[in-house]
């Protein structure tokens, strides 16, 4: 690729250099994703802009084993209430008590930290026979639903990251719950892209960049450009002391596609 940003690279400029230079032309951008379906708004900055955009997952989920999971000594027949907090939990939950061989209660009860979980978690279940309870985006939306529901011991299925803002609530809230591994998120092999070249890396969380790391101890910013969705994700490229050049979501960008519009105009010079 005709790029001039190695992610392999031995010098390294200034931070006022990279300031300076934070608008230079762009030619290719690597995704830390898995490439989206056909419809979607990163293909139309390609043609806009016609540039080359990439995708590569920086981490993957390894499901934690049932022989594994039973050295834990969680016993999910025990618990009257599931918290999921994402598509990933939704699957290994059902996965683990299928390998398991539990026999799910009827009457056991669901709360979904979004609308999309529960809409997934339908693959698994007939609402109608169901309690399932939906919040917004938090588990801070689910508060009155786990109130009334605040004799229930609840179990958290989770990956090796944890469920921290799930976990402090329910302590908060002196509430009967237990974590429970039963998947884990990490590092992908990215050996591969040792001597390809970007213009600018885009990272969706603090795992994406700690994989770089695991992949390229060595790595230098130079004249990269470095794209962060979320502020967690912003405080992991500043405390490997990187510079962030493109942030979303903001007011005026909600999404990193249209963070990366904005910025491409003024790197490569066009307009609206």
């Amino acid at each position: 690729m005709n790029t001039d940003q190695i992610i392999n690279a031995n010098s390294e400029p200034t931070m006022n250099e990279m300031f300076v230079e934070g608008y230079r032309e762009v030619k290719c951008i690597l995704v830390s994703q898995p490439k989206p379906a056909d419809k979607s708004p990163y293909y139309e900055l390609e043609k806009k802009y016609n540039i080359t955009i990439d995708w590569r997952s920086f981490i993957h989920i390894e499901p934690v084993l049932a022989r594994d999971f039973r050295k834990c000594k969680v016993r999910i027949e025990d618990f009257s209430a599931v918290v999921l907090t994402s598509k990933n939990s939704v699957d290994h939950f059902f996965r683990m008590a299928e390998e398991m061989r539990v026999k799910l209660s009827l009457d056991l009860k669901y709360f979904c930290l979004t609308e999309a979980i529960a809409n997934y978690l339908q693959k698994f279940i007939v609402y109608r026979k169901r309690k399932v309870f939906v919040g917004n985006r938090g588990i801070e939306d689910l508060s009155p639903a786990i109130k009334r529901n605040k004799t229930e011991k609840f179990l958290v299925p989770c990956s090796n990251l944890g469920a921290k803002d799930v976990c402090k609530y329910l302590d908060e809230n002196e509430l009967d719950w237990q974590e429970a591994v039963m998947f884990n998120t990490v590092s992908s092999d990215l050996s591969d892209l040792s001597d390809v070249t970007y213009d600018i890396l885009v990272f969706f969380s603090p795992q994406g960049i700690e994989s770089l790391y695991d992949n390229f101890p060595d790595f230098k910013q130079n004249n990269t450009r470095i794209a962060v969705f979320g502020n967690s994700t912003r405080r992991a490229v500043e405390e490997r002391s990187l510079v962030v050049n493109i942030q979303a979501p903001s007011v005026v960008s909600p999404s990193m596609t249209a963070a990366l519009d904005q910025y491409l105009q003024k790197s490569n010079r066009v307009v609206g």
